[in-house]
């Protein structure tokens, strides 16, 4: 058939609202077309390499396979041409006018055992080709199979509106050449610069070399020239998809400052091939500063998805849980589909196969460093949780099935030690409790030094136990989810009766009793005089020093929280603490004989215990002026 002998036919029914699709809605951004063509390119080499395995006479003794890209200016068309497996016409007609079938869904159809693991590489034919038609209103496939004549090349030709044209040519080359004629309006494309930058952010890690002409300045003409040198504009390899053992400590981390825009070194990193279910590669990182941005909960992930190597999308925030989202890299599935979409990693099963299997690889990174015996990487985790450990503790609330692994991974400043640095574990904590200990207590504020001399804390400090200080915004978040570990439960020092249990002997329960029988009477009356205030009054025993203290019930929201959400705009629920007395303080002792001045006395020892545990008072003029009267008062002026 010559080209006189040209062909018109129509595309399937399917492929027409495909391409009304493609050129209207279907990709966001023009440039993928470039990214499609290119692996495609790239699956018809890797078709070639796997067929010349039983049949070497396929390379036609040109082995060195590679993609090249080329524009020309005056004719408006972009060309990308590659030296793999190519169509026949019937091919052509087959797999470029219908989406039934595929080339590679049928070249899958034929293998078997274990060449199909063999043929790992290669992937699966999707509608990439039309997305040519986004910025081409004409597009030209000249082709010729490996192994067929020259006289057998195919020209197939559409404007993308319903037809296409065959018909046969002379072609000596093996492969495929594509034409794109570009839209009115799509110039910005004719450009070395553009393509090149369109290539290394999309297909850097193809296998293949991608080629374009070499550009030189000519300073005799003034302006770029072109030069008929060819140069490689990929770096050729797939980092992650290499051999570990091939690959040194320098080179990931400069594939670590590639992927995240991060100068500095990374953390630490891990990178593993995953077989079973689903197949996949991950190299992920850990940075060793948090970016300004990490606790906008909003901002997509760092992670970066591909598929058999050709990048699909950045920030594919499904593959790792919010909580993580410090995290940086490259995974790498063998099962996903090329033109999937947000949409469909919402839905896939793949997916959350990955997921789950890259939070685990994560957590066991950071288990790693947690636990170890050497101070480098004990100072590693340190560093980890300074700048990452606050983020890591939402995941108390987001990741149920890993809750008891956080868990173990949380850090803490606690009254162990007198500095605000948290390196005290959960673990830690258990492995120090007092003999009849059954409970790990801990305290909330706003600041370490409010927690740290939080009035609470007094019989704590009498006693030798040891009481977690938690100052962060996300720990009263932390704690709805965080109620027990190793089967002890947490229990806040500022919140319901306190009950030390067998850290009391019988001595100090019988003297709580009489001390509360002789109390009664100053406590009836200070409730009446608090009413407003106050929800309940009590003797206390949990102070020593300090002669009054706020605390909230059990299973109320506590004061520091409360405090929180009327500081963020939300509604709080208007709750009345109770006032618990130190009934061997001096001036509760003077109390008990006050008639005069009683109710101001009262108050002044609410607003005091407020004041203490960092609140706010709502009269604090009124409060100054009775403090003053006060102490006029005790001078006899």
């Amino acid at each position: 058939m010559g080209a006189s002998d040209k062909q018109v036919m129509g595309f399937q029914a399917e492929v027409k609202q495909l391409l009304q699709l493609m050129i209207h809605s279907l990709y966001s951004n023009k440039e993928i077309f470039l990214r499609e063509l290119v692996s495609n390119a790239s699956d018809a080499a890797d078709k070639l390499r796997f067929e010349a395995i039983n049949n070497a006479a396929l390379f036609e003794g040109d082995s060195d396979l590679a993609i090249q890209v080329e524009f020309d200016k005056a004719a408006k068309t972009i060309s990308i041409t590659d030296n793999g497996i190519g169509l026949s016409q019937a091919e052509a007609v087959e797999h470029l006018g219908t989406i039934a079938k595929s080339g590679t869904k049928e070249f899958f159809s034929r293998l078997s055992g274990d060449q199909q693991k063999d043929a790992a590489m290669i992937g699966q034919f999707g509608v990439g080709f039309y997305s040519g038609f986004i910025v081409a209103d004409k597009i030209t496939v000249e082709s010729r199979r490996a192994g067929l004549p020259a006289e057998q090349g195919v020209r197939w030709e559409s404007s993308g509106e319903g037809e296409f044209s065959v018909e046969t040519i002379n072609k000596p080359e093996r492969g495929t050449r594509i034409t794109l004629h570009l839209r009115e309006g799509e110039d910005d494309f004719l450009s070395a610069w553009q393509l090149r930058s369109i290539i290394r952010k999309y297909s850097d890690h193809i296998s293949l070399p991608i080629k374009m002409h070499k550009e030189e300045w000519d300073e005799e003409k003034k302006e770029t020239v072109v030069k008929d040198e060819l140069e490689t504009v990929n770096q050729a390899s797939a980092l992650w998809a290499r051999s570990k053992s091939d690959i040194t400590e320098e080179q990931y981390k400069e594939f670590y400052k590639h992927v995240s825009h991060d100068f500095q070194e990374p953390l630490t990193w891990t990178h593993n091939r995953v077989e079973g279910r689903s197949e996949y590669t991950q190299l992920l990182y850990i940075p060793a500063h948090a970016p300004f941005d990490l606790w906008d909960r909003e901002k997509r992930g760092g992670i970066k998805l591909y598929v058999k190597r050709v990048f699909i999308m950045d920030d594919a925030e499904q593959l790792m849980p919010v909580y993580l989202r410090f995290v940086k890299g490259v995974i790498d599935s063998n099962d996903l589909p090329l033109n999937v979409s947000r949409e469909i990693l919402q839905e896939s099963r793949d997916v959350k196969v990955i997921r789950e299997g890259s939070t685990k690889r994560i957590l066991g990174m950071l288990e790693e460093l947690a636990n170890a015996d050497e101070q480098e990487k004990k100072d590693k985790y340190a560093n980890f949780w300074k700048e990452f450990g606050q983020v890591l503790k939402e995941g108390m609330g987001e990741d149920s099935a890993n809750k008891e692994r956080i868990a173990k991974l949380l850090r803490f400043a606690s009254t162990h030690n007198e500095t605000d640095t948290q390196n005290i574990s959960l673990g830690d904590y258990v492995a120090r409790m007092k003999e009849g200990q059954d409970k790990i207590y801990y305290v909330t504020a706003d600041s370490w030094m409010a927690a740290k001399n939080s009035p609470h804390l007094e019989i704590f400090r009498k006693k030798g136990v040891e009481v977690l200080l938690l100052t962060e915004r996300v720990d009263e978040w932390m704690l709805s989810f965080l109620t027990e570990f190793d089967g002890k439960p947490l229990l806040s020092v500022a919140k319901g009766d306190l009950n030390l249990g067998q850290l009391e002997d019988d001595n100090e329960k019988k003297q709580k009793e009489e001390t509360e029988s002789e109390f009664k009477e100053l406590v009836d009356k200070m409730k009446a005089s608090l009413a407003e205030k106050a929800k309940d009054v009590r003797v206390t025993f949990r102070l020593t020093d300090s002669p009054a203290c706020l605390v909230a019930d059990e299973h109320e929201l506590s004061g520091n929280l409360l405090r929180m959400l009327k500081a963020a705009g939300q509604a709080a629920p208007d709750m009345k603490p109770t006032l618990e007395i130190n009934p061997h303080h001096p001036l509760i002792q003077r109390l008990k004989y006050e008639d005069a001045k009683f109710n101001d006395w009262s108050s002044l020892l609410f607003d005091q215990a407020l004041l203490a545990e960092g609140g706010q008072l709502s009269d604090p003029a009124g409060f100054v002026k009775k403090l003053n009267d006060m102490l006029l008062g005790m001078t006899g002026k």
